[in-house]
């Protein structure tokens, strides 16, 4: 199991032990999308959707989720997010919803788990939101951006 820090010399699952860590300023970006219809791109633009404004509710639902990554990721510590913010644009290219959402914190370990539950619990509102007019909408290419602080310094998705 070498170099996965959430497993011990035996082999079992742990939380890493942090209290050691220096406070450090931390920061990080993900993103992911929605694919969909059309029609549902348009009910959405439109602001036509019977469970209100999806993009609103959803952008809702992403900072809540960021906040509660501990209670949804087993090993995740609980932090103090300093910061929340999630984007939703939609993209008639796509056609659909793209997400990014950007977290911070002050502590002892990053917040790439919780941007990244952000954008996944943002995309699974906007799912439900428009479930109604189409099942086979699709959540895809949800991934870490930009995280930075911490030991490991800066790192961008090429």
């Amino acid at each position: 199991m070498a170099g996965l820090t959430h497993f011990d010399a035996g082999g079992h699952a742990h939380m890493v032990d942090v209290s050691e860590k220096p406070v450090t300023d931390r920061m990080a970006v993900a993103e992911g999308h929605v694919r969909m219809a059309r029609a549902t791109h348009d009910i959405i633009a439109e602001g036509r959707a019977r469970k209100g404004d999806v993009l609103s509710v959803a952008r809702l639902a992403g900072i809540m989720a960021a906040k509660k990554t501990s209670d949804l990721i087993p090993l995740c510590h609980p932090l103090p997010v300093t910061k929340v913010a999630v984007d939703l644009v939609l993209d008639p290219d796509l056609p659909g919803v793209r997400i990014e959402a950007t977290v911070r914190t002050s502590g002892q370990t990053g917040v790439e788990m919780e941007a990244l539950t952000a954008v996944s619990v943002a995309a699974l509102t906007v799912y439900d939101m428009a479930k109604a007019v189409d099942k086979t909408m699709e959540i895809g290419g949800v991934r870490l951006l930009v995280k930075d602080g911490g030991k490991s310094g800066r790192y961008e998705a090429p």
